[in-house]
């Protein structure tokens, strides 16, 4: 990763092609003690179940939701695996959320992964892992979800009645 981040015309200056911006000169790993560091997410895959909209004691307002992401290959026994992952989103992104997307819905997340540690009601300690999504895109267009609008399977017409056929609007 050092050859393509130090790959800037200038001496000192890193170059990121995974945000295509040069990063600056403190960013150069040849001049920094540590090396340059990515916490950047990228899923698709279907809502498991309908997003929950809360608000915090200040009303902020936060959504969580979990996505079904199918994995590229296949287990030994021939299927493929399937990884469930919760996501939270944060202020106007959770409105979008809570107020576009239903169970069953694909959806793109763009987020950073996160890992924090908690007390349960017993005092036991828990960490949980979960993505904090930044945005959030349809991954299906709306007719594919919509059953209304889209004609039978069969490509059959279907009868109108007399009451919906009314007055052409040409």
């Amino acid at each position: 990763m050092e050859g393509v981040l130090s790959g800037g015309r200038r001496r000192g200056v890193c170059y990121d092609p995974v945000f295509k911006k040069t990063l600056g000169r403190s960013a150069s790993p040849g001049k920094r003690k540590g090396k340059v560091m990515l916490n950047k997410i990228i899923l698709m895959g279907r809502l498991t179940r309908d997003p929950e909209l809360r608000h915090t004691g200040n009303g902020t307002a936060v959504t969580s939701f979990s996505l079904a992401v199918d994995r590229d290959y296949k287990s030994q026994n021939g299927e493929r695996e399937t990884d469930f992952i919760d996501i939270v989103a944060w202020r106007s992104t959770a409105e979008f959320v809570h107020k576009y997307f239903t169970k069953g819905r694909m959806a793109v997340v763009e987020g950073r992964l996160q890992v924090r540690d908690w007390t349960d009601k017993d005092g036991a300690r828990r960490r949980t892992t979960e993505v904090v999504a930044d945005n959030v895109y349809f991954g299906d267009s709306k007719r594919a979800v919509s059953d209304s609008d889209t004609p039978t399977a069969s490509g059959e017409f279907t009868e109108v009645s007399e009451e919906e056929e009314g007055e052409l609007p040409f």
